[in-house]
């Protein structure tokens, strides 16, 4: 595993230094160019916790992932561009789901010589700047965000008002790497989680975010959206090459799912959720 070579991945032809704007700048770059999806869940395709394996499919073969792959090839850049960067416990929905929550986001602790900072490339629709850790609403890119305590050594993020998850808490000590291995199979394996049943593609873009949950491709602004309707499996897979950068020919074969999805949704058999990232699981 090259840094360099993630480094011209995500467009960055020097490498940064490890201060709040050498990470900054790795993090905007970062959203910017590596989409956050799910398709190999969808596919069948076993996703991992393994650094070499994530760098492989994100840096070698140009595809994106969840917060397990988004993060884990983000916080292996930071350690080795000599940033002090740990791997923590995510929770999305922790206020609603509580202990059940945990692990299943990973997000990253940086410490900086201008403070404590909160890493998350994997959150989807999250910010597009490294998060100061401190009480207080912020913008980013427009959009706003709050955090706060929430209970003993927990934090919570709390997302846009147009945002998927509306929320996640994180815990700053130490990962368990067993519990986030453990998680992240369970979210694509089980028949329950919203990554088996539902396609999502995220990406930031100028002027917000676009957004392919299933059959809609929606173009999130901080004061508005609109909503295209795929029409068929040659334009789903335009779609992810054009909008995404995703060179994913195979996915013509989640068509017959993905509409199936939609109907349903759309005749009220099954809840049709939040646009964005799924709830109450993320990964």
């Amino acid at each position: 595993m090259k840094i360099d070579a993630y480094l011209r991945r995500i467009g960055l032809a020097t490498r940064p230094e490890p201060t709040l704007a050498g990470l900054t700048a790795l993090h905007r770059a970062h959203l910017r160019a590596v989409p956050y999806e799910d398709l190999d869940v969808q596919l069948g395709r076993q996703v991992t916790t393994d650094i070499p394996a994530i760098y492989d499919k994100i840096v070698t073969h140009r595809r994106g992932g969840w917060c397990y792959e988004m993060n884990g090839i983000l916080g292996w850049a930071l350690g080795e561009l000599g940033f002090d960067v740990t791997r923590a416990t995510g929770a999305v929905m922790r206020v609603a789901m509580g202990t059940m929550a945990e692990g299943n986001h990973l997000v990253l602790r940086v410490v900086l010589p201008e403070g404590l900072y909160l890493a998350d490339v994997g959150f989807g629709d999250g910010p597009l700047e490294p998060i100061r850790v401190t009480e207080g609403t912020f913008e980013s890119a427009g959009f706003g965000f709050g955090l706060a305590r929430a209970d003993g050594d927990w934090w919570r993020m709390t997302n846009h008002p147009s945002g998927g998850a509306p929320s996640f808490d994180f815990n700053l000590g130490r990962a368990d790497e067993d519990q986030l291995a453990g998680v992240c199979q369970a979210l694509q394996t089980s028949e329950q989680s919203p990554f088996v049943q539902n396609a999502v593609v995220q990406r930031h873009v100028p002027g917000g975010l676009a957004i392919l949950r299933g059959r809609v491709l929606r173009r999130l602004a901080p004061h508005g959206h609109t909503d295209h309707l795929i029409a068929g499996a040659g334009e789903l897979v335009d779609t992810l090459a054009r909008v995404f950068d995703l060179d994913l020919p195979e996915a013509a074969a989640l068509w017959p799912k993905i509409v199936a999805r939609h109907e349903a949704v759309m005749s009220g058999r099954v809840p049709a959720g939040p646009m964005g990232p799924p709830v109450p699981e993320n990964g």
